[in-house]
């Protein structure tokens, strides 16, 4: 197709469309005709009221401001994920975002800290991390210069109504009506036009899919081909249901592991996002759903509702002149909170590699290789929490501990497992340190550390690491208590009830 791109058109609206729209509008939409159809009748499945510290990224780009994000989303701050229950029952650990100690050119702090273990003259590896103490002591302040090192809770369905105020400052056309037929160039399969139920035409140069599951475009019509995940990833169900707030919001999300998945626990400025994750395989709807009910903390605000999904990824996320956005491109379970960060990258690789002299092969690769390495990456750090645990007291947990899972992923086990070594390849989304988190939380203790480590005499290790474990201490008692810091930065602005958003 070496017709140049003038119109593009994004199918469904939701978090991950009026997150495309609001990039292209104000990042090119002095080159573009930008369209986007969405119905009112169609509701959302959202992807997250949890993020990952990388939204920052995308915010950036965007010239947006923290506070005035924050405020119109009922937002609260985020520095990691506690999870309770996944080595084992009544073993937890927290996942936290930040980087741990310091490393050397030859060894991470892992090292260091395995030594100082066998010696007797450590605390837990989270207390060499500001951000994991801070988590635990439920402290947060955001302060001149420091890293971005936080994330949000948010209400996910007001973060897509304040995007789609800013696309629509920067000249959105938006559409409201049901896609009835996807038309297509009989010469080339490249899709053509949408045709709405009340027969309106909408055709365009590139069609960005943001219908969710349905996935209209990128399956439906262009029949691309789904990699299914289910074998390692075997949830397939979840449960939402919103709270009221029984006391102040902590600064991290709890995945609490339950017989046939895990629960969340997601606190936002008014209320409190719950939901429940599972295998159908091993527990039935309405057990799940009662299951969720009696472990709330709070009077629920709506009805549970139950949504279905299939882990897996689409073969190719950008195939003729469609680009998937979203869940259209593929599912991987809210356990580390990727999906928002796995629509924003798509975005922005999307504008990247923008055709806008016309669609090339070349362009398309890459984009589907890049998506394929961070797709994969993720899946394996998900899997990586329930294959190695310690737990056998149902079906579920023993079929998890058991299973087969891919060659990348043993491979990284088995090497932290022989001499605490975790690498980071290109860009991946999970660093060192969040390998090393969650492999120690569930269990994983390497056998050996690097020999650089016995250069220091003992005396001198010690000293190295209490004065880290000092300077974190010492940074998180001067922060304020998380709550009191919200009311001060970034006070909700509305605190009405909105429509659940899923995961």
């Amino acid at each position: 197709m070496t017709t140049a791109i003038k119109r593009v058109v994004i199918a469904g609206g939701g978090t991950a469309g009026w997150m495309a729209a609001a990039a292209l509008t104000k990042l090119m939409g002095k080159h573009l005709e930008i369209v986007l159809v969405e119905s009112d009748e169609i509701g959302t499945v959202g992807v997250g009221e949890a993020t990952i510290p990388t939204l920052h990224i995308f915010h950036r780009l965007l010239g947006l401001k923290e506070q005035e994000v924050m405020a119109a989303t009922n937002a609260t701050f985020k520095l990691g994920i506690s999870f309770e229950n996944w080595q084992d029952i009544n073993k937890n650990y927290l996942h936290s975002f930040g980087f741990l100690g310091k490393d050397c050119w030859a060894c991470g702090f892992q090292h260091f800290w395995l030594k100082g273990k066998q010696l007797g003259m450590v605390s837990e590896i989270g207390d060499y991390c500001a951000e994991h103490l801070a988590a635990r002591q439920g402290r947060f302040a955001v302060l001149p210069n420091q890293d971005y090192n936080h994330a949000y809770h948010m209400d996910a369905s007001l973060y897509a109504k304040y995007l789609r105020k800013m696309a629509e400052q920067h000249g959105i056309h938006r559409i409201e009506g049901k896609i009835k037929q996807v038309l297509q160039h009989h010469d080339s399969g490249n899709i053509k036009a949408l045709v709405l139920e009340n027969d309106e035409t909408i055709e365009g140069d590139l069609f960005i899919d943001c219908t969710g599951f349905r996935a209209l475009l990128i399956e439906q019509t262009l029949n691309t081909g789904f990699e299914d995940w289910s074998h390692y990833l075997p949830c397939d169900s979840a449960i939402a249901v919103q709270t009221q707030s029984v006391g102040a919001p902590i600064p991290y999300t709890r995945s609490i592991a339950r017989k046939s998945g895990w629960q969340w626990r997601i606190p936002l400025q008014n209320r409190t996002g719950n939901g429940l994750v599972f295998c159908s395989k091993f527990i039935s709807d309405e057990d799940a759903t009662e299951l969720l009910l009696a472990n709330l903390e709070g009077e629920p605000l709506n009805k549970p509702r139950v949504i279905k999904f299939k882990t897996g990824t689409r073969r190719l996320h950008w195939h003729k002149n469609c680009v998937a956005v979203g869940l259209s491109g593929g599912f991987l379970e809210p356990l580390e909170s990727t999906s928002i960060h796995l629509i924003q990258r798509s975005i922005i690789r999307l504008m990247q590699l923008f055709p806008s002299a016309g669609i090339v092969q070349s362009d398309i690769d890459e984009f589907n290789q890049q998506t394929k390495l961070e797709m994969d990456n993720i899946r394996d750090f998900i899997i990586l929490h329930y294959k190695a645990t310690e737990r056998e007291d149902s079906r579920f947990w023993r079929y998890c501990k058991n299973m087969d899972i891919p060659a990348s992923l043993k491979h990284r086990i088995e090497m932290f497992a022989d001499s605490g070594k975790v690498y980071k390849y290109g860009s991946e989304l999970f660093g060192e340190s969040s390998w090393i988190q969650v492999m120690m939380g569930q269990g994983i203790m390497p056998k050996h550390y690097h020999p650089i480590v016995d250069v220091m005499e003992e005396p001198e290790l010690e000293a190295f690491l209490n004065n880290i474990k000092s300077t974190v201490k010492r940074k998180v008692e001067s922060l304020p208590a998380h709550l009191d810091f919200i009311q001060h930065y970034c006070p909700a602005e509305v605190l009405t009830n909105t429509k659940p958003m899923a995961m």
